[in-house]
């Protein structure tokens, strides 16, 4: 295990080769309140070729607010290690000023205030920004931007047009290749035909025919920039039939085949590259370990677990890049490529401040465009927030302890369970509850909220195998995501034990009664992956409970209890 010692210095020494990621002109710039658009985008001249990264935007077309987790734990070999440390101490660990932008950008701390001072981030308009000046300063013929995936799902807009706005929007930002995961929860018909429809080759180099057993999606491309051969595989999200509903793309199978990876890696040497990229919707802890076994890969552009890293990781030659998620984020790599080799990179993790980088014409007035038919129903009130309401953390936020309150109550329920994803924006106390901010936090293909009996084994047996999912010391074992979410009960966890004993002292909140084995409780839930799931869709489940109780108080969770 590499200390934290260890890290640090590796850290430092890759930060001599590469150059910081964050802490230069922007940071000082804007701790004395002076921001502008050349100390975000500003860079000098480096290498021959220019790498550009989103990834995980999650249909979020507009400027959010999203608060990083406070809760990242990482389990065995890579306790401690980035990216699983959170608040003061990811601040500590990367030398960032409390109250600064970056600690705004890439933690929770103080988060309330700092969102004051310093707004929202992303947006697809402020990105095409940040695209197209390093394309001219650059020149097209030396820039390559790829898309990590998540990217057709998270909105009400993408929920209704199946995709649509936002396959709209990227083609007119011209990325050169994505990969994805969510988009395949629009069902298999509707993802080969959206694929047809891409300006851009949609890569999977995991992704596998049922019937035949043979490639279902391109797995790599070719690509000559900056007088250089690179070569960029696909890698989907591995287990997206088993964390999504497989019946919705049933002639397709999955996997991390890490053998596949290394046989497109030979293939592209072979083939000529100088440069081998994967871009990966694997989740960085797999990611990392893809790296220390398959040789040849320069640089993974990681995606899925919605990590963001002011600095590479580096993991023998092949250097990991985490670019954060709902757009808050673009990392730009400058490369310098020769004799057959990448000999050397500057990184730097853009943050995208929309009060600083001005929104692209041209991308604003499609984003106008796609979202003008639902714009009296994204404005829509439902209701006022008294706190913050965020989910991203490996444990419980406040909007799932709403929607778990609007499950227990709408759906008559003793406990209620809701989905941990790590995507949903944030919305600061004191602001309306629209339906688009609603809808960013639960829309999907499969919303259906149902009404079960679960014995109390059963609900063990459920937190023990998300808890799994979540906490396995072997990454390839890990589904990424964050802990199921629970409403009306309590339990203590540790994540160090090993499957079966990490749940324990589960109780019912309201009698303060522990959990019997073998009785049956009322459960409500949503987002089950079985064909069939009845039920009302979460957001009019959610927007019922809003009408009766239309000013919410988010509360101290007292849910989950965690044991060290």
């Amino acid at each position: 295990m590499v200390s934290r010692r260890e890290f640090l210095a590796a850290t430092a020494a890759l930060a001599s080769i590469t150059g910081s990621g964050l802490v230069g002109r922007w940071s000082r710039a804007a701790a004395q309140q002076r921001m502008s658009e050349d100390d975000l985008l500003g860079a000098p001249s480096f290498g021959n070729l220019t790498l550009l990264h989103v990834t995980d935007i999650h249909a979020q077309l507009k400027p959010v607010y999203f608060r990083e987790p406070a809760v990242n734990i990482g389990i065995g070999a890579v306790a401690g290690l980035p990216p699983h440390l959170s608040g003061a101490d990811f601040l500590k660990l990367y030398r960032l000023e409390p109250g600064s932008p970056e600690a705004y950008a890439l933690t929770c701390e103080d988060y309330a205030a700092l969102a004051e001072r310093y707004g929202k981030m992303g947006g697809l308009d402020r990105i095409a920004t940040i695209v197209k000046r390093a394309r001219a300063e650059r020149g097209e013929e030396n820039v390559i931007l790829l898309d990590g995936g998540d990217t057709w799902q998270g909105s009400f807009t993408a929920n209704a047009t199946n995709g649509a706005d936002m396959i709209a929007c990227m083609n007119l930002l011209k990325p050169d290749a994505m990969t994805g995961h969510w988009e395949f929860t629009y069902g298999a018909d509707r993802v080969s035909e959206a694929k047809d429809a891409l300006a851009f080759p949609f890569l999977g180099s995991n992704i596998f025919d049922t019937e035949w057993n043979e490639p279902a999606f391109e797995a790599w491309k070719m690509f000559e920039r900056g007088g250089a051969k690179v070569a960029v595989i696909g890698q989907a999200f591995p287990y997206t039939p088993i964390a999504n509903p497989r019946w919705l793309i049933p002639g397709w199978s999955f996997g991390i085949r890490e053998e596949e990876v290394a046989k497109h890696v030979e293939a592209a040497k072979a083939a000529g590259a100088d440069v081998v990229i994967l871009l990966s919707h694997n989740g960085f802890d797999v990611d990392r370990a893809m790296a220390s076994r398959v040789p040849g890969i320069d640089v993974i552009l990681t995606g899925h677990t919605h990590d963001a890293l002011p600095e590479p990781v580096k993991v023998g030659k092949t250097v990991l890049i985490a670019s954060g998620s709902n757009g808050k984020f673009v990392s730009r790599l400058d490369l310098d490529i020769g004799k057959g080799e990448l000999k050397d990179l500057r990184y730097r993790l853009i943050p995208v401040f929309s009060d600083v980088i001005p929104p692209d014409g041209e991308m604003a007035a499609k984003i106008d465009e796609v979202r003008a038919p639902y714009a009296d129903q994204l404005g829509a009130v439902l209701g006022r927030t008294e706190g913050l309401l965020y989910r991203r953390g490996n444990f419980n936020g406040t909007w799932d302890d709403l929607i778990c309150d609007a499950l227990l109550s709408e759906r008559d329920a003793e406990i209620a369970l809701s989905p941990g994803f790590r995507w949903g924006t944030s919305l600061p106390a004191g602001r309306d509850i629209t339906v688009e901010d609603l809808h960013n936090a639960c829309a999907m293909s499969y919303p259906a909220a149902y009404r079960t009996t679960m014995s109390g084994a059963m609900l063990k047996t459920v937190l023990e195998d998300v808890a799994d999912n979540l906490f396995n010391a072997d990454p390839y074992y890990q589904q990424g995501g964050d802990m199921v979410r629970v409403g009306g009960m309590g339990f203590a966890i540790d994540p160090a034990q090993t499957m079966g004993s990490r749940i324990s002292d589960m109780v019912v909140l309201k009698t303060e009664t522990p959990v019997e084995a073998a009785r049956d409780y009322v459960v409500a839930g949503w987002a089950s992956v079985n064909e069939g799931t009845e039920g009302p869709p979460i957001w009019d489940v959610v927007s019922d409970h809003l009408k009766a109780n239309p000013v919410y108080t988010p509360s101290e969770n007292r849910s989950v209890k965690l044991k060290s």
